[in-house]
This record gives C-alpha cells, sequence and structure tokens, in this order.
C-alpha cells in the first residue's frame, strides 16, 4: 500500500507559518519607518486676511497656488537644474508684485541664501535672527548651514507665540507647509523684512 501525503507535516507548516509571520511583521515595520520619517508637510494654515494688506493678500493667493499646484525646480528657476529654495522665495516675490533685484546681476532672481540676504542687507530690510524680532507674513527666513534644514530659505505665513508657520520650495523635494519652533531650530540667521 502506498501513502499519499496530503500536505506538508505538522513541523513544516509551523516552520511555514513562522516565516510568513516573520515577513509580514517586517514589511508592517519597514513601511512604518518609511512613514514616520517622511516628512508630510503641513496643510496650508487658515490665515486672518483681516490684518493683512494688499500685497500680503496678493503674496497669500501666489503661494497657496503653488502650495496646491506646485511645480518642479526648474519652473522657478528659469529652467536651471539646481537647489531652488530661494528661487522659489524670488518666482513668488514676483509673481505677487514684488520683484526682488540680484545683487551681483540685477535679476528678479536669486538663487543663493547668501545673495538673498546680501539683497536684504543692501536694502535695509534684513534683521539678524538673534535680536527678538517677531516675523509677520512675508518675511524671508534665512538659515545657515547648520539648521536642521542647512542652508535654506523660506517665507512666513504666520506667527504664533515662539513659532512660525513657513512655506518653501526645496523642502524634501517639494513645496512645504511646516511649524518651527524658534528657540529651537539652529542657525537661523535673520529674517528679510516684507
Amino acid at each position: 500500500m502506498t501513502q499519499v501525503q496530503a500536505g506538508p507535516t505538522g513541523r513544516t507548516a509551523r516552520w511555514l507559518l513562522g516565516i510568513s509571520g516573520l515577513l509580514a511583521a517586517t514589511a508592517v515595520v519597514v513601511v512604518g519607518l518609511v512613514w514616520w520619517q517622511h516628512d508630510w508637510g503641513e496643510p496650508f494654515p487658515t490665515l486672518d486676511s483681516e490684518h493683512l494688506d494688499e500685497q500680503q493678500l496678493a503674496l497669500v493667493e501666489v503661494l497657496r497656488h503653488e502650495y496646491e499646484h506646485p511645480g518642479d525646480g526648474p519652473k522657478y528657476a528659469e529652467g536651471v537644474e539646481e537647489a531652488w529654495c530661494a528661487d522659489f522665495v524670488s518666482w513668488t516675490m514676483r509673481a505677487a508684485g514684488r520683484p526682488l533685484a540680484n545683487p551681483n546681476s540685477g535679476s528678479w532672481r536669486i538663487p543663493g541664501v547668501y545673495t538673498l540676504q546680501e539683497y536684504y542687507q543692501n536694502v535695509g530690510r534684513f534683521t539678524p535672527g538673534d535680536v527678538g524680532y517677531r516675523p509677520r507674513l512675508g518675511d524671508v527666513v534665512l538659515y545657515g548651514p547648520s539648521s536642521p534644514l542647512g542652508q535654506h530659505t523660506n517665507i512666513v505665513l504666520k506667527a504664533d507665540g515662539d513659532s512660525i508657520t513657513t512655506i518653501g520650495g526645496n523642502e524634501m523635494g517639494s513645496v512645504r507647509v511646516r511649524t518651527i519652533e524658534l528657540a529651537e531650530t539652529a542657525d537661523l540667521v535673520g529674517y528679510g523684512r516684507f
């Protein structure tokens, strides 16, 4: 008489079940870590337009549009492939009717954070980050290389107590909104006042 095997033995079945469980648990951990580490950004905040002037309202309109329909870096950098945080600031200011002027070329586009700081210093609208200045909507935040964002720049959407909510380009490769605690942000160089 020949025996027909109906399936894996108990030991083999337990082994396969254990391996399947281990693979499923590993997948959950990997997906969880990717989710946890990814900076999804924040929603565009509700802003009290009653206290904003016409130029701030125009800037908010541009920033909201770019948040909802972001472009890639070359859109903001006249087709150039480069780190584009300062390009985003320059592009949105120009689109809102407040063009900047590159101190080196005269162009509306200022592609570098140091040059952006130089522009604000030259026009008398730079305030160092350590003087207790309370930023307002439209101010440009300038960060040094030791900040959590590296050398970077973005735009203030609102200030609330000891935190500011900003919008910036080239944050995790896109346009993002984030809230930071001023006292906990290293190497905040200063602000270009709107």
